[in-house]
């Protein structure tokens, strides 16, 4: 019995290769804020902690856009 591997969407890939990239670089900015004293630091921090945070919600929504459209 031969066993058929499902052809993934190329699109689907990207995406979830997007969100692991992402989900990395959230939990990085999260350690940075979480070890720095200066206060400058501390903010450039907050924000990059925002922004992942808004590109990871981004991403999991897109990903459920393209799952809805998928059969």
């Amino acid at each position: 019995m031969k066993l058929f591997s499902k052809k993934k969407n190329p699109e689907a890939e990207l995406l979830l290769n997007e969100i692991q990239r992402t989900k990395i670089a959230l939990e990085a900015a999260y350690s940075n804020f979480e070890n720095v004293v200066d206060p400058d630091l501390i903010d450039c921090y907050i924000y990059e902690v925002n922004a992942a945070q808004k590109r990871y919600k981004f991403l999991l929504k897109r990903a459920k856009e393209l799952d809805a459209l998928l059969p």
